[in-house]
């Protein structure tokens, strides 16, 4: 095989810098200076020094070459593992499917700059070796200092004295004397490298057999995707981490993608009661120095496993030979600011890449991997039964028009008798209702004037323990005031609709001895405290849970018997495209929190279309048929997964503007057979941020490739500066 030609013979190097530009820049190698493609260089720009990474020659040459001598030299070569060429592929490629400037996916994978430098080493002792001539006297405590101690070796102070049995100042006072000298300790790995035969559970039946499948792909060394389904609660996790320690045996990393709530001390437990040890974290609440040290454990091979959020996509793995996507169908794998990405479809791009296996995980796998798994493109694993012999839980329907709740209220007489029975068994429940807050919305009952936000065109969300209005798309809060804005009327403003604390408060009316726990972003920030939560549930510290959709991410709650959906019917409102798909998802995955031990789960759903297809799916258990109908709906218009969408969102602070640049690209959007352009039209959320927003939408066919589309149609319009188009590839989010 041909060795990677030094670019030093070129005399020039392309650079690319992690910033929004729109590729890399040509710089001079000094003569002194080695380069090669994927090493982290220091380089002048604007008079200021930046870190990039030095790039692959284009293939498409440029038009005008910057002539040798306007090149500014590159300043020096950083001692960081270079960036392997198949992550340096990635980042090309992501940038080219999303229309997004290289330099700025090149950002999410650089980690910080102090990632970038060699850790600092600590000092320690060391004996002084046959070559000292030293010979001072021995005392007791010095003979116990050099019988701890091995030729070679290198040892931190403290415990060095510890073990000894003597304070620091013997230690310093035999470095005088000649007999131990000081040496830097090496740097430790901080992450224990788990074992793949450390024992873990028994598989049987069907899991076994997966298991199997799964490994045998991995030990293949080669790229190809599985589907892996089941019923919540089917070992689905165990039969993934058997893949993971066939990657393990292989000497080959590991990657496991989780939304970011569920990684959580539950699954942690999980994967160290299979390995022995813990996973290398990435995820938002990770401190900076953990960061950096786990960035270069990565880059180094120290990291066998890392379990993280989407962003650990771009993290250097310079083997890496698995890729876990799980809950593939989360949408919160979807990147909606800067790189606008979706990591389960790019993690699939990654694997290709780097010749290793990804498995996509789902109880309730999306339509566009059900569709790729029936066309053979993935090959499909079922497990269709729980795990250890416990069974599903029965669902059943609330049919508001029927047995509405009392005035004012929000539980219906048989979810409340359900929860008394419950409670009274000794077993715990949970009311779910997936709206954070006190209530959606407040308004005055004199003139109907409604509280908005300022910056978006959105209602207020009353937080009444908080005592705040606040909108949840920008953050802006403010005190709910004693008389209404419009009109003036006092103590005219009131709560309309509910929210998890208006459940809970009508909880604590109805079971005032019950314990009680809310998880919710706002009392749940992240995993840490989410795992806190779900321990404490666990311990049979909480008799009733009240939860948004935090409570639907892969928990493991054994005394959990009953699932009350307060409004089953709130994900059905509105025009978005996957709305049905995503609901029966949601309340399937809140479904599955129940009956995981011995005593039998149920589920009731209140709704007040129980006739509903999404209701009558859940129902019957058949998500299969559901999502058949589902594609019998989107097949013939060339709705997603059967025809591709792109999405460009316009916004600026003054709206003529944005209405002005958006008629400018629906005057020229593109057309053809196969081609169709919706919009321009304001968008659901036609203010937010304090940014006027416009959206156009091109459709395609399946078989027509639409970033060439795209390219060529933004080409052809002038956008002003204060002005953005931002470009939405496959979106999941229509507001």
């Amino acid at each position: 095989m041909k060795a990677t030609p030094s670019v030093s013979k070129m005399q020039r190097v392309r650079v690319l810098l992690p910033l929004p530009l729109a590729g890399a820049y040509d710089y001079r190698i000094p003569p002194e200076l080695d380069i090669r493609p994927g090493d982290f260089v220091s380089v002048p720009l604007n008079h200021r020094s930046m870190i990039g990474v030095a790039w692959d020659a284009s293939e498409a040459p440029e038009a005008k070459p910057v002539a040798e001598h306007r090149l500014k030299p590159v300043a020096g070569i950083l001692p960081a593992p270079a960036m392997t060429a198949s992550l340096r592929r990635f980042i090309d490629w992501v940038a080219a499917y999303t229309l997004s400037p290289p330099g700025a996916v090149l950002r999410m994978a650089m980690g910080s700059t102090a990632a970038l430098e060699p850790p600092s080493q600590q000092a320690g002792w060391m004996l002084a070796g046959p070559g000292s001539n030293a010979q001072p006297r021995l005392t007791p405590e010095r003979q116990r200092v050099l019988a701890a101690m091995r030729p070679g070796e290198v040892y931190a102070g403290a415990p060095l004295a510890e073990a000894a049995g003597v304070s620091p100042g013997v230690l310093r006072g035999m470095a005088d004397n000649g007999m131990i000298r000081p040496a830097l300790l090496p740097h430790a790995n901080r992450f224990t490298r788990p074992d793949p035969d450390h024992p873990g559970p028994q598989l049987g039946g069907a899991q076994a057999a997966a298991a199997a499948s799964l490994v045998a792909k991995v030990a293949a060394r080669r790229f190809g995707v599985t589907l892996l389904t089941g019923v919540t609660g089917s070992g689905k996790t165990e039969v993934y981490l058997d893949a993971v320690a066939e990657a393990l045996r292989q000497g080959r990393q590991s990657l496991v993608l989780l939304p970011e709530i569920a990684l959580s001390a539950q699954w942690l437990d999980r994967f160290k009661a299979r390995f022995g040890v813990s996973p290398a974290l990435w995820h938002s609440e990770v401190t900076p120095r953990t960061r950096r040290e786990t960035w270069r454990a990565v880059a180094a091979g120290d990291a066998p496993v890392v379990v993280g959020a989407r962003s650990a996509l771009f993290l250097p793995f310079p083997d890496l030979g698995l890729v876990v996507v799980d809950e593939e169908h989360e949408t919160a794998f979807k990147q909606e600011e800067g790189v606008v990405y979706n990591a389960r479809d790019m993690a699939v791009v990654r694997a290709r890449m780097a010749a290793a296996a990804c498995v996509l995980v789902s109880a309730t796998p999306s339509l566009e991997s059900l569709t790729n798994a029936e066309s053979g493109r993935y090959e499909a694993l079922d497990l269709p039964v729980r795990y250890g012999g416990a069974t599903l839980p029965a669902v059943e329907t609330v049919d508001l028009r029927r047995t509405p709740p009392e005035r004012g209220r929000f539980l219906s007489p048989p979810l409340i008798e359900a929860v008394n029975a419950t409670l009274a068994r000794g077993e715990q429940a949970m009311l779910f209702l997936n709206r954070r807050g006190y209530a959606p919305l407040t308004l005055c009952r004199h003139c109907g004037h409604r509280m908005r936000c300022p910056n978006c065109t959105a209602w207020l969300v009353e937080h009444r323990a908080r005592r705040q209005l606040q909108c949840h798309h920008c953050g802006h809060t403010e005190a709910p005031p004693a008389e209404c804005p419009e009109c003036g009327s006092a103590n005219s403003l009131v709560a309309v609709g509910p929210g998890v604390e208006r459940v809970l408060e009508e909880a604590i009316a109805l079971w005032p001895e019950a314990r009680r726990l809310v998880m919710a972003s706002d009392t749940l920030p992240g995993p840490a405290a989410a795992g806190v939560a779900a321990q404490s549930i666990q311990d049979r510290a909480v008799d009733l849970i009240i939860g948004t959709q935090i409570v639907a991410k892969g928990w493991h709650f054994p005394h959990l018997t009953l699932v009350g959906v307060v409004d089953a019917d709130l994900g059905l409102a509105g025009g978005d495209l996957r709305a049905a798909e995503r609901t029966v998802q949601l309340l399937h995955q809140v479904a599955g929190r129940a009956g995981r031990a011995e005593a039998p789960g149920r589920v009731l759903l209140q709704s007040f279309s129980p006739e509903h297809p999404v209701m009558q799916a859940l129902i019957s258990g058949d998500l299969g048929a559901f999502m058949q109908e589902e594609a019998a709906i989107r097949r013939p218009g060339h709705w997603p997964p059967f025809g591709r969408l792109a999405a460009l969102i316009v916004s600026s602070e003054d709206e003529r503007e944005a209405e002005r640049t958006a008629r400018d690209l629906g005057l020229a959007a593109p057309g053809g057979e196969g081609v169709q352009v919706l919009g321009p039209a304001p968008a659901p959320l036609a203010l937010l941020r304090g940014r006027h927003r416009r959206r156009l939408l091109l459709k395609t066919r399946r078989d027509i490739a639409v970033q060439p589309i795209l390219r060529d149609w933004l080409a052809r319009v002038a956008v002003p500066n204060s002005v953005r188009v931002q470009v939405d590839v496959d979106p999941v989010s229509f507001l």
